[in-house]
């Protein structure tokens, strides 16, 4: 793991509000993972998943997508595997709440251009909540869905913040696990 020491101040936070970061994709993935938005933090990092305390990168190496567990510092890494991170909607906020339905709903057209383009063989949203919003089904579980998006295989899984108490990371790790048995 990098010693990638950067830790943003409350002042970086605060600047990050609605700052952007670059998606991590390439053409013919595995797997494109959609987070819901940067928070502050990656925001201020200029990383996906960059809070401390966020599960997605040890999910990631404990299913088996990476060989080890990356940094988000490390997040171009995830090319060499095959795989590649986007968010529903770009600008960094402090919560998920503070994004409307309505453009969660712009999120879900935002990467469905996005699969029309790159190709990937699946697209893994990464957080249930905001996938029944963003796609109009309220009932949605975790796991495969039902219908593609585009020509790739859609996948729901749960959201890896350290907040979300209903999975802890054996869980989590093994909800990736299904996904990356299903893509090989």
């Amino acid at each position: 793991m990098p010693a990638d020491t950067y830790r943003p101040t409350r002042a970086d936070l605060a600047a990050a509000r609605d700052r952007t970061i670059p998606d991590v994709i390439a053409e013919d993935l595995r797997v494109m993972f959609c987070g819901i938005n940067p928070s502050l933090y990656s925001g201020a990092t200029g990383h996906h998943f960059a809070r401390p305390g966020n599960r997605f990168w040890p999910a990631l190496h404990r299913a088996g997508f990476t060989p080890r567990q990356l940094h988000p510092s490390e997040q171009d890494e995830l090319l060499r595997y095959g795989l590649g991170v986007t968010n529903l909607l770009r600008r960094a906020t402090a919560r998920a709440d503070e994004l409307t339905n309505d453009e969660l709903r712009e999120g879900s057209q935002r990467l469905a251009s996005l699969v029309r383009r790159y190709r990937p063989r699946a697209v893994a949203v990464v957080g249930v909540t905001a996938y029944r919003s963003a796609f109009d089904r309220p009932r949605a579980v975790v796991g495969q869905q039902p219908e593609d998006i585009e020509d790739a295989v859609l996948w729901v899984l749960p959201n890896p913040s350290g907040l979300n108490a209903h999975y802890q990371l054996p869980d989590l790790a093994a909800e990736f696990g299904a996904l990356r048995e299903h893509v090989g």
